[in-house]
């Protein structure tokens, strides 16, 4: 028994299982930071390429579709070339491609080598909790899965500071460098750990369903631009997001038909009859709304509001991820023991609160502010992830695991890309309705307007200006004020959308299973 080798139906016991955790969870950290890292560097990358602002954002949406797409298709990917294989050639993919990223020396050359590092990349994290659920016993799975989850949670949060200090340090092109020894690290602890494959090359004898991979590739493509860039371009009054949208539901029609009609579908759609996996994966995109639309509100907030720089606004949220990794471990223990759909509710009603509690911020916020209740997002988000994950996937047969993951990952990465548009939508249009309510108020007939204008003015000219350009000035700064009031206002009601929508999350409770251990026997037959 103390030996290093799987035992009853294939789970790993001893020390090995420990390193395959720690293998697998690294290469899924590589993935999830590189989708937030690009973001604090695009404009050190627009000047240094050459490309307008609207260009140079395709190269973080070119990543993310990719990303999308490659998702649900790991299960079968795993089963046709062996987990191992498959595993192994998405890192070393991702690290070749993330090589070519930092030598890019245009637009083009960086936008495709991000296409091919999404495309690897999308293989690595669905795939990695699937080895973990397959490699650990149930009555360890909630302890596998908080080792995973701490990468999950923390990588986007790490991924602005990071990029922040090698970007301000030793220029953009570092951001893709950073991943080359983590990649061959990742790459070599896989080879040496991760058990052989089994039967690899059942799948190679069966046709492959490139019809399936197109319209696959067609729908979740157009979805996924659609919430990329449909800000950008006002939604539907843009006839690119028009045609996109009708594309993408026609390709998702045909691509649930062709699916469920063929021998053989490249993804699993019958997966979906497991009540949990179903709800799970349905709730999953409700958190990842939530969870990575809050996300990204706080550093624009602190950018914009704050004027902090990049690397500020990584340290700014460095606590909290810390919080989440330190109750991930805690909560590893214990979420075999209590039911899942307990802790999922507190940690949705505590982060209603978290959200609550960020929306009475003022322009006078500062860190002291913000700090305790990032660190209680931190924790929450926890309560939610950790228990979701094991309520959702633990009861599905083994065979079932890694389309499921496929599915669970899939929901969350696009449900974090519809919360984005939504709340990037949100804090665009209710800036303006506060600037529009604000603006009513300064009237040359308003007293207190009257006043500090001339405050104002007064203050200019003794300054050195003449009457009428320290006018100009003083209105130039009221005019500023009512934009970063507008601008507070708009933060304050998406953290408060975000509180809402968790509270309205709680009666998909009522679907799911208690999770934990006990929820594998059922699913044994």
């Amino acid at each position: 028994m103390g030996r290093e080798h799987p035992i009853q139906s294939g789970y790993v016991y001893g020390p090995r299982k420990w390193a395959i955790a720690a293998a697998v969870s690294l290469g899924a950290i590589l993935e999830l930071i590189d989708t937030s890292i690009v973001n604090v560097a695009l404009t050190d990358i627009q000047a240094s390429l050459g490309a307008t602002i609207t260009e140079v954002g395709w190269v973080v949406t070119a990543y993310a579709i990719a990303n999308v797409i490659l998702i649900p298709l790991t299960a079968w990917l795993g089963d046709y070339f062996g987990k191992k294989t498959y595993f192994i050639f998405s890192l070393i993919g991702f690290t070749i491609a993330s090589v070519f990223c930092g030598f890019s020396f245009s637009l083009p050359m960086l936008i495709v080598s991000r296409i091919v590092q999404g495309l690897c990349g999308g293989g690595l994290l669905a795939k990695a909790q699937a080895i973990l659920f397959e490699t650990f016993p149930p009555e360890e799975q909630g302890i596998a899965q908080a080792v995973f989850g701490v990468g999950v949670i923390s990588g986007p949060a790490i991924g602005p500071t990071l990029g922040g200090y090698l970007t301000d340090g030793l220029g953009w092109r570092w951001i893709f460098f950073v991943n080359i020894p983590f990649g061959i690290l990742a790459v070599v602890m896989v080879w040496m750990f991760l058990l052989k494959d089994k039967n690899k090359g059942e799948e190679q004898n069966r046709s492959v369903d490139w019809w399936g991979i197109g319209l696959l590739a067609i729908a979740i493509g157009s979805f996924q631009t659609v919430l990329e860039e449909g800000q950008k371009d006002y939604w539907f009054e843009s006839s690119f997001i028009s045609t996109l949208t009708m594309v993408g539901f026609i390709g998702l029609g045909l691509f649930v038909w062709r699916e469920l009609s063929t021998k053989h579908p490249a993804v699993d759609l019958r997966v979906l009859r497991h009540r949990s996996l179903a709800a799970g994966s349905l709730y999953s995109g409700i958190l990842g709304m939530g969870l990575y639309g809050a996300l990204f509100a706080v550093p624009i907030f602190a950018q914009s509001i704050l004027h902090f720089t990049a690397t500020q606004t990584g340290l700014l949220l460095a606590p909290g991820a810390l919080a989440s990794a330190i109750t991930m471990i805690m909560l590893g223990k214990l979420s075999g023991k209590v039911d899942a759909r307990l802790l999922i509710g507190s940690g949705a009603i505590g982060m209603s609160l978290v959200m609550f509690q960020l929306s009475s911020i003022t322009p006078q916020t500062g860190t002291d502010d913000l700090f305790w209740s990032l660190i209680a997002r931190g924790a929450v988000t926890v309560l939610m992830f950790l228990p979701l994950s094991l309520a959702t996937l633990a009861p599905l047969p083994k065979e079932d695991i890694s389309a499921g993951s496929g599915f669970y990952n899939l929901t969350r990465q696009l449900g974090g890309s519809l919360g984005i548009a939504i709340l990037t939508t949100l804090l665009d249009r209710r800036e303006a309705f506060h600037r529009a309510m604000l603006v009513t108020h300064i009237t040359p007939y308003d007293s207190q307007t009257n006043q500090r204008l001339d405050l104002l003015t007064g203050l200019f000219q003794s300054r050195g200006m003449d009457a009428a350009t320290a006018h100009q000035q003083a209105l130039t700064v009221i005019d500023q004020t009512v934009n970063q009031q507008a601008a507070v206002l708009s933060f304050a009601d998406i953290f408060r959308v975000v509180g809402i929508v968790f509270l309205c999350s709680l009666p998909l409770l009522l679907f799911l299973g208690k999770g934990g251990v006990r929820a594998k026997a059922p699913a044994a037959h």
